[in-house]
């Protein structure tokens, strides 16, 4: 009985932070997941214990990453339902597959698949075309990720990455971090949470722009103005996921594409690569 209770806050200590994380009262997330308030109250209070379809179907409610998922099945006493695999895994090839041909396809212009810490996994020509315009890539990566993971949030920001290059940095920057933002309340991350808080040390940055505005959506696109060498480019990116994944790792994937945003810098890019 008493590990039973423990069990219980658990989960219920859980399911109450991803409503509040979510903006929603009990009665909001009563009405959209068609489980009474009582029932609720009584789940995150401990004095009910959900099913395992039960902990499932709030998680849909709650659109709560699969990682976290397991968390939430785990706390309840429940067996963890998704797995976390490898991207090279045998079962990932369809995945890895997908992942190569946007990558191919995209070139000449550039793209990247990076993790939900925005950690560089996979990339196209197109991209060491891009860095190539800051100088060597491998030398880049060194001076602003030393032998750590290539982090393509600290790339941008560092001193002696591609800041200097982003002739809209006052617009990109602040872009950056309301996605950073809102991607770490959608879902938390250790490594993402280290990112922003060194972001937040950096005296550079002004503070006014980590200040969010509540409820506020993200832009589809983001324009980005780079200027290096005596080359001129604008470009505008888009980030996107795989829909209805069912393994943790596929969750966690992002693809940020690269389009040039005129003529001339759509030339340039073929011109580099090559292709022109």
């Amino acid at each position: 009985m008493e590990q039973a209770a423990l069990v219980g806050t658990a989960f219920g200590g859980l399911l109450r932070r991803w409503r509040n994380a979510r903006r929603l009262s009990q009665l909001e997330l009563s009405l959209s997941s068609e489980v009474s308030q009582r029932h609720l109250s009584f789940l995150e209070s401990g004095r009910g214990h959900p099913s395992r379809e039960m902990v499932l179907h709030l998680c849909d409610c709650l659109d709560i990453p699969l990682r976290d998922r397991n968390a939430l099945l785990q706390a309840a006493g429940f067996a963890q339902a998704f797995r976390c695999s490898q991207l090279d895994a045998d079962g990932m090839v369809p995945v890895l597959d997908a992942l190569k041909l946007i990558l191919e396809h995209h070139d000449p212009f550039p793209a990247l698949v990076v993790d939900r810490d925005w950690n560089l996994l996979m990339a196209n020509r197109g991209w060491a075309n891009l860095l190539s315009l800051a100088g060597e890539p491998e030398a880049l990566w060194q001076r602003t990720c030393g032998d750590g993971a290539r982090n393509v949030v600290r790339l941008c920001f560092h001193a002696d990455g591609l800041r200097p290059l982003i002739a809209n940095w006052e617009a990109v920057a602040p872009a950056i971090l309301e996605r950073l933002h809102k991607e770490l309340a959608a879902s938390p991350s250790a490594g993402l949470a280290t990112i922003i808080r060194e972001l937040q040390h950096d005296h550079s940055i002004p503070s006014r722009w980590h200040h969010l505005e509540p409820g506020q959506p993200l832009a589809p696109v983001l324009p980005i103005e780079l200027s290096a060498g005596g080359a001129e480019l604008r470009l505008f990116s888009m980030i996107s996921t795989f829909g209805t994944p069912q393994d943790i790792t596929t969750d966690e994937l992002r693809v940020e594409t690269f389009f040039p945003a005129d003529a001339g810098s759509d030339g340039l890019l073929r011109n580099i690569s090559g292709a022109g």
